[in-house]
């Protein structure tokens, strides 16, 4: 199975992006109704540029992302009212 094949099943949702690479997600549901979203970022090569996860609250607001490759970054906190989901 190759790269492509593999990120598309894994995530089940995708967009092409401008420079050609793809954006895949998956949405998982947490307690509390709150919702986790995993975003992986690809080049042309389906080589990973960017890994991160949005954490969204009962309203669907964002209200965190945590920012995981290239560079670990750790929690970030969205202040109240952020974009929705």
């Amino acid at each position: 199975m190759n790269t492509r094949t593999r990120n598309e099943k894994t995530f089940g949702q995708w967009e092409i992006l401008p420079a050609g690479g793809r954006r895949y997600w998956r949405d998982v549901s947490g307690h509390n109704g709150w919702k986790a979203r995993y975003v992986k970022e690809v080049g042309q090569e389906e080589e990973t540029v960017r890994f991160f996860q949005e954490i969204y609250d009962n309203m669907g607001h964002i209200v965190e992302v945590h920012e995981k490759f290239p560079k670990d970054k750790g929690h970030k906190r969205i202040k109240e009212g952020g974009d929705r989901l």
